[in-house]
């Protein structure tokens, strides 16, 4: 199975929704462990690389774009 790619900024889609109703959340944080935050009630949670790749089922928007826009515009 290929690994996901996903960074910092990406809007992913969590197999399990959050007690608030949504299962769309906001990558804030990569590290050892990843921050991820509530697009629906902006609660955040603190979760082990590797539990957050079993959970994550898909990445819905990514960053990439307006990422690589920034670097163009400060050059």
């Amino acid at each position: 199975m290929e690994k996901k790619q996903y960074q910092l900024g990406d809007i992913v889609q969590m197999k399990k929704p959050h007690p608030c109703g949504t299962n769309e959340m906001e990558i804030i944080r990569m590290g050892m462990d990843i921050r991820i935050k509530c697009v629906g009630c902006k609660h955040s949670v603190l979760v082990p690389r590797t539990k957050f790749e079993s959970k994550l089922k898909k990445v819905l928007r990514s960053n990439a774009a307006a990422v690589e826009g920034d670097e163009e515009t400060s050059s």
